[in-house]
């Protein structure tokens, strides 16, 4: 009998320290991983404040950069270039971002588009007609469109209007005007891209 108490009150001691080890082990885990205290992590479209790359937070593609090819590489293959200058931590730029992806997404193939951070443009006197900083005129975002010669055939200051700018790309594609063309309208995927669909 005397025996049988002894193994009890072993295993009850046993217990209670079995049960501080693990309440000692939860609370160390929570402490390391910042249970208490983490704020969430948000992302605003309406502040000036940096949440990331505008494209990949805003615009849901992070294919726009780094793009795939210099502005010297588009001009060298006479390719026709939009030139976006932007800021990650810009709220018009945040609300541009859909804009941009949505050119991409029509004339991505046919056109490089190049988001261009206006951080890094390096500043000197002077800029060559290869240089970004050439066509940048202290306003973002900004949108120039170059045509296959290298002639800037658009310069939007803020932000514009996807319209503004197709209608220009069709000029430089010779494609059918928006009017003599499928309409198409935008149906929403989510809260910040849509899509623009066949009618």
């Amino acid at each position: 009998m005397r025996l049988l108490n002894l193994f009890r009150e072993r295993g009850t001691q046993f217990s209670k320290l079995l049960i501080r080890l693990c309440l000692i082990s939860l609370l160390s885990l929570s402490l390391s991983f910042g249970w208490w205290g983490m704020s969430p992590a948000t992302a605003n479209i309406d502040d000036d404040r940096l949440d990331g790359n505008i494209f990949v937070v805003y615009a849901g593609n992070g294919s726009l950069v780094p793009a795939k090819l210099s502005l010297k590489g588009s001009l060298d293959r006479k390719m026709p270039t939009v030139l976006v200058y932007y800021l990650d931590d810009s709220r018009d730029c945040k609300q541009f971002a859909i804009v941009v992806s949505r050119i991409q997404e029509f004339y991505g193939r046919a056109a490089n588009i190049l988001p261009i951070s206006v951080d890094s443009i390096p500043v000197q006197d002077a800029y060559t007609k290869d240089e970004p900083g050439y066509y940048y005129q202290d306003i973002i975002p900004q949108t120039v469109i170059l045509d296959g010669a290298g002639n800037k055939v658009f310069d939007g200051k803020g932000q514009v209007e996807y319209e503004a700018v197709d209608d220009v790309l069709r000029e430089v594609f010779d494609l059918l005007p928006r009017s003599e063309s499928v309409e198409l309208r935008r149906r929403t995927v989510n809260e910040f891209n849509d899509e623009l669909v066949d009618s």
